[in-house]
């Protein structure tokens, strides 16, 4: 899907999205858990790419870091505007972001890369590790399966990933993964799929393609 069709998939059922995962105490601990390890062990502004109705990001910003988001939808931005007035939210792509070179100390893509065909993420990988300065930090979130499968998700067709197909998508933008973890859901989560992360850091110099 084109990123118009995506954000108006979600901008039509934005209030029932933000109703059920619009809150960070929907979240499930163990994500809770490790985006803020995460964000304690990084330094610098964080950006949340793909920030949805703002709950990440304002879970980033929690007074010993500055943070922003940006999302292709915009009654998600509006939500997240209105209810976290001291934050900057933007409506945007993450294949063509309005940051320079360098800008952020950590990158968080929590479940939004999901709706990329296969073909598409090498640059959306690549500007998302552009923005990121040398040393930083970059957390994926995304449903494990077998890489570039699609499957029915609930508002937009979305496709599973897996570390090793990410690791490699991340190395040649020039970032190494540093950690993945993999789990199946249990009863209560929000989805059935397995969940899957990794966490890389990119490269003090460019890495040649």
């Amino acid at each position: 899907m084109t990123d118009f069709a995506v954000a108006s998939a979600y901008d039509t059922r934005a209030a029932e999205y933000i109703e059920v995962l619009g809150d960070i105490a929907q979240m499930d601990a163990a994500d809770r858990a490790l985006i803020g390890e995460w964000r304690d062990a990084t330094e610098g502004r964080l950006l949340d790419a793909g920030s949805g109705p703002g709950h990440w990001t304002a879970f980033l910003n929690d007074g010993h870091h500055e943070a922003c988001g940006i999302d292709l939808s915009a009654e998600f931005v509006a939500s997240a505007q209105e209810r976290h007035p001291s934050i900057r939210f933007e409506v945007g792509t993450i294949r063509e972001m309005p940051y320079a070179d360098d800008e952020f100390g950590g990158v968080l893509a929590w479940y939004s890369l999901i709706h990329a065909r296969p073909e598409e993420l090498t640059e959306m990988v690549d500007e998302l590790i552009r923005v990121l300065r040398p040393g930083g930090s970059i957390l994926i979130g995304y449903f494990d399966g077998p890489p570039h499968e699609s499957f029915a998700h609930a508002v937009a067709p979305a496709y599973f990933w897996s570390a090793e197909s990410l690791s490699q998508l991340l190395a040649d933008a020039g970032a190494e993964v540093v950690r993945s973890e993999r789990r199946e859901r249990v009863a209560g989560e929000l989805s059935s799929r397995a969940h899957g992360s990794v966490i890389a850091v990119k490269a003090a110099a460019p890495m040649p393609r």
